[in-house]
């Protein structure tokens, strides 16, 4: 039962990235990436991570599909417009390395000659654990992280900030 919802969820994660990088249209490629990050948290719902596989479907399909498509929508992008196509090479190379991708894959598969199965240790992906490596392990990087983020929550402040030329300054009220 596993493997055929394993085989399920990861053909339907190919099927959202094949529709990602396939699709004209950038509503339907950030729908091909929801279907993907769906199909991603059933995965770790296979490896006993519930945790991270709430985190999958609460952060990235919920918060950063709609970041997404709210940043399409106030750019406007209208389905149908012509696109021009500067590098005519791309797409025969891009053809090109998917089917030797696809090849050593295939490769790889039939030549590997030991099965290994990687079993998760017992608390694998719980919120204990998660929080107990997060902030042990993994606390500096934790820290930068959040020191980069905020440094670009203020860089886009400012950058979105109205700009009020000097002369409608003197027309403005003194701070208080």
């Amino acid at each position: 039962m596993e493997f055929i919802v394993f085989v399920v969820a990861a053909a339907g994660a190919l099927a959202g990235g094949v529709g990602v990088i396939a699709s004209r249209s950038p509503v339907r490629s950030a729908l091909s990436l929801l279907l993907v990050l769906g199909n991603l948290a059933i995965l770790y719902l296979l490896l006993v991570a519930q945790f991270i596989a709430a985190l999958q479907v609460i952060v990235y399909a919920g918060a950063i599909v709609v970041l997404f498509l709210f940043v399409i929508m106030l750019l406007h992008m209208r389905s149908g417009e012509g696109r021009i196509e500067k590098l005519r090479w791309q797409r025969p190379v891009s053809y090109a390395l998917s089917v030797v991708f696809l090849g050593a894959l295939l490769w790889a598969i039939w030549t590997g000659t030991e099965t290994q199965v990687a079993v998760p240790s017992v608390g694998f992906g719980t919120v204990e654990s998660v929080g107990h490596s997060l902030f042990t392990t993994f606390l500096l990087p934790f820290e930068v992280a959040s020191v980069v983020l905020l440094i670009g929550i203020i860089a886009a402040v400012v950058v979105g900030r109205p700009v009020v030329p000097p002369s409608a300054r003197a027309h403005l009220p003194p701070p208080e």
